[in-house]
């Protein structure tokens, strides 16, 4: 089905982790050290600023935001009331920088992290060496209290990002970038997972971020092209936008009636100019689960 996607806001780095929220897209400015969000009409305003790279994004039962900060490898939570504070140490269960999260209903949150430095790598070994031959890690679990825990006891992951969950609760699936593949795991009533299995080979895809439509498919970001792409369970394309001349690093549906698709493209040298896009066109499905 063919898809115009129009720029709704523009002047940003790099966003990640869009998440729909109060009438409003929320997402990281990974360069602008920013927690962002834009409305429907394209009015961009800074609701969080901060030293270092936030990723991530979710909120508890009470309201709290909780924030990924890549470096520290620490998630962040800003009560209501305002206080901003360490909510997780998540340095036990991670390697190198933290990244994208979800969080369910209970205010428990997932935490995946890059298991190597990437930049480093792409350099020596470029993407078909990194794709080949990588590190790979946990996934963290952290409880309401903070409490962090193996999410999923001896099981690694090929560069866990992006991550969903199913409206029943049941699910969580998760995309490994580099392992060219979504996988699903079991939710257990007190938050561990279990039951690894491929939810969807992708290849040659690389899923980023993604997002669940109520039909039972995940839409995934794209990093290695300019595009965003529907997938089946089981890996059949049901759907494709094109992302212009930028490539696409997170998505998320949204909007009054879930139909609006999000999706944040940015350059390569998204570091040094603010020259990344939050790009939204309207599709058929509505949005599901979490976030």
């Amino acid at each position: 089905m063919a898809h115009s996607a129009a720029i709704l806001t523009e002047g940003i780095y790099f966003g990640e982790g869009p998440r729909w929220h109060q009438d409003r897209l929320w997402f990281s400015d990974f360069y602008a050290h920013q927690v962002c969000s834009v409305s429907l009409a394209g009015d961009l305003r800074t609701e969080l600023a901060f030293d270092g790279q936030s990723s991530g994004l979710g909120w508890m039962p009470d309201g709290s935001l909780l924030v990924v900060r890549m470096e520290l490898r620490e998630v962040w939570r800003r009560w209501p009331d305002g206080r901003f504070e360490r909510h997780a140490d998540v340095t036990a269960h991670s390697a190198h920088l933290c990244n994208d999260m979800v969080v369910d209903g209970a205010g428990r949150a997932y935490v995946g992290n890059f298991g190597f430095d990437l930049d480093a790598a792409m350099q020596a070994r470029g993407p078909a060496g990194v794709i080949a031959d990588h590190p790979t890690t946990l996934l963290a679990l952290v409880q309401p209290d903070g409490t962090v825990s193996d999410a999923a006891p001896g099981e690694k992951f090929s560069f866990p990002n992006g991550m969903v969950i199913t409206p029943d609760g049941a699910t969580l699936i998760v995309a490994e970038t580099f392992g060219l593949r979504l996988t699903a795991l079991d939710i257990g009533a007190d938050g561990t997972l279990s039951g690894r299995r491929e939810w969807a080979p992708v290849a040659p895809r690389l899923p980023d971020g993604i997002c669940l439509d109520a039909s039972g498919a995940v839409w995934i970001a794209n990093p290695a092209a300019p595009e965003c792409a529907l997938i089946a369970p089981g890996g059949e394309v049901l759907d494709k936008v094109v992302t212009g001349d930028l490539n696409c690093y997170a998505c998320m549906l949204g909007g009054p009636e879930g139909r609006h698709l999000f999706m944040l493209v940015a350059p390569p040298a998204a570091a040094t100019a603010p020259k990344g896009k939050v790009l939204v066109c309207e599709v058929p499905v509505g949005r599901a689960g979490l976030p």
